[in-house]
């Protein structure tokens, strides 16, 4: 049997094509999203720890405000800022290790950024706080921030931080360009699945034209001709799918239709010379049944010649007993003459011969009317026979 395709089989073929494809631009798309929110994620997380550099040092700046002010004042109202530049750093210190995770340089300058930060606390702030709140040794607070140390401790805090900025600012760069990337990336996987997608649909529609919907069409021609009684064409090759096995079927039945069609005109060409056989045996018989119907005509008229003959011979018949009344009465009336009696008897006599001639040629005529009842009995049941045959 050789090897078929389907309608299913190509149609399934087709959609598990497109599901493919559909799938792979989907995929290429979720890879290429995933790095764009991968790129983008890290560059944000740059852009927090640039923020908590900023803040790192707003903290470190609010603290030395506030104590420069006491210092200058001596009024608790000025320790404001250092009281809550403390506070912000702590959670700018744990939100920066949060986000630099285990970046072993980032964490290496944040660390000694925060020793940095921490000494000069410990070192600077806390020491000039706690000697400025005594008079006698509020100079020495003064000299002690005066003398330059806490600006080492912010010269050192602050290039720590520089270098995490510059590192940063590198990130930055490197992610925005892998954003850009990633996003022309994504364009093209989702573009180039779009159209990829349309070109295969095109090729399949071209294809399911080609395979289905002109076969079907030439399949409706053919059923349309046959429909208007036309059993001579047929169907091409129409390959080895459902529609090529139907074209094939069609042809058989078509090839049937066309051969019952022959067999049908034969047979309705017999049939009428047939009935032309029957309509000239017909034609016969009703001539065969006008000469039986003249014959019985001829036969009723001879019977009405039987009949007169009849009547003739009962005329006679009355002659002959008025006559034999009479010879009684002259029998009767004696021997009066009997020469006249003689020649009276002679010609009854005679009479009578007549008479029994008579009734002999009547015999015999009754014998004829009784052979032509039977003839014409006989030709009553032929009549008979002959209309159920014609019937």
């Amino acid at each position: 049997m050789p090897n078929s395709f389907g309608l299913n089989r190509t149609l399934g073929g087709a959609i598990s094509v497109i599901a493919f494809v559909s799938v792979l631009s989907s995929s290429a798309v979720l890879l290429t999203r995933n790095q764009l929110q991968d790129a983008t994620d890290a560059l944000d997380r740059s852009t927090q720890v640039a923020r908590g550099l900023d803040a790192f040092r707003t903290a470190m700046l609010n603290q030395e405000t506030g104590l420069r002010g006491y210092l200058i004042t001596g009024r608790e109202s000025s320790l404001e800022p250092y009281k809550w530049g403390r506070p912000a750093l702590d959670e700018t210190i744990t939100r920066l290790r949060t986000l630099i995770g285990n970046d072993a340089e980032r964490s290496r300058l944040l660390a000694d950024a925060v020793t940095a930060a921490r000494a000069w606390q410990a070192d600077i702030g806390e020491t000039a706080i706690g000697d400025a709140a005594n008079p006698a040794t509020r100079p020495e607070a003064v000299r002690i921030e005066a003398e330059g140390r806490g600006k080492q401790f912010f010269d050192t805090l602050r290039g720590k931080l520089a270098a995490i900025d510059t590192l940063e600012e590198q990130t930055r760069a490197a992610q925005a360009v892998r954003v850009t990337q990633a996003e022309r990336n994504e364009n093209l996987a989702l573009w180039g699945g779009t159209l990829l997608t349309l070109l295969i649909c095109a090729a399949i529609g071209i294809a399911v034209n080609r395979l289905i919907v002109r076969p079907l069409v030439r399949v409706m021609g053919f059923v349309e001709h046959v429909g208007e009684g036309d059993l001579s064409g047929t169907l091409g090759e129409g390959g080895h799918n459902e529609i090529g096995r139907l074209g094939r079927s069609l042809n058989a039945m078509v090839a049937g239709l066309s051969d019952l069609a022959r067999t049908n005109r034969i047979a309705t060409s017999d049939l009428n010379a047939a009935a032309a056989e029957i309509r000239a045996s017909a034609q016969e018989q009703a001539a065969s049944v006008e000469q039986q119907f003249a014959a019985v005509q001829e036969t009723a008229a001879t019977m009405d010649q039987i009949t007169q003959s009849g009547a003739q011979i009962g005329r006679r018949a009355t002659e002959v007993i008025a006559t034999a009344q009479a010879t009684a009465q002259t029998s009767r009336q004696g021997l009066r003459a009997v020469s006249d009696t003689a020649r009276a008897m002679e010609a009854i006599r005679e009479q009578a011969e007549a008479v029994a001639g008579n009734i002999v040629s009547l015999s015999e005529k009754t014998q004829t009317i009784g052979d032509i009842i039977e003839t014409v009995n006989d030709i009553s049941e032929r009549t008979h026979l002959l209309a159920l045959n014609a019937a």
